[in-house]
Parts: C-alpha cells; sequence; structure tokens
C-alpha cells in the first residue's frame, strides 16, 4: 500500500469542486494508493485511465477522473504518491 501526500496548491484546488467531486477524486486517489502495483497500472493505462507523462513531466502519470485530472508522481523506495496537480480537464494539457 502507498501512502498519499498532496503538494500545497491541491489542497486549494480541492476546493473548487463540489463535495460529490470531491468525494470522488479522494476516493480514486486512495483507491489508487491502496492497489498501486505494476500490474494494476497495467491495467489502468490499457483502459486509458492512466497515463505516463513526458516532456516536462516526465516521470510523472495523469490519472483520469471524470472531468478532473490529477498529476502524480510514484516513488518506489518511500511508497509514496505524491499528488501535484489537480485540475478540470479543460486545463490540463495531454
Amino acid at each position: 500500500m502507498f501512502n498519499l501526500l498532496f503538494d500545497e496548491e491541491v489542497a486549494a484546488d480541492l476546493r473548487g469542486p463540489s463535495k460529490d467531486d470531491q468525494r470522488l477524486i479522494l476516493g480514486s486517489l486512495e483507491k489508487l494508493a491502496a492497489y498501486y502495483s505494476d500490474a494494476y497500472e497495467g491495467e489502468l493505462r490499457k483502459a486509458g485511465i492512466v497515463k505516463k507523462l513526458s516532456g516536462e513531466w516526465e516521470g510523472f502519470y495523469r490519472l483520469r477522473l471524470r472531468t478532473f485530472r490529477a498529476i502524480f508522481k510514484r516513488y518506489d523506495d518511500t511508497l509514496v504518491v505524491y499528488v501535484v496537480k489537480l485540475r478540470q480537464r479543460s486545463d490540463v494539457a495531454a
């Protein structure tokens, strides 16, 4: 099981969506952290839910949550999923 850490900016990002969307986002991130493995990542990538990013975001992943996108990075040695951005789909490239 991975732990979730949020960038300070994400706390502010979470104040924008409705309470239902906040529950969806946090629940999805908690599920991701609880079940994350190479096999689970593969399933999510095949389904288009998780995408490996490139360019300036090399090493990060995008998680699709309905109309929201969360960008995260996995640190194997510390077992942390670190969410650095949470944005509406229309505001996120890639």
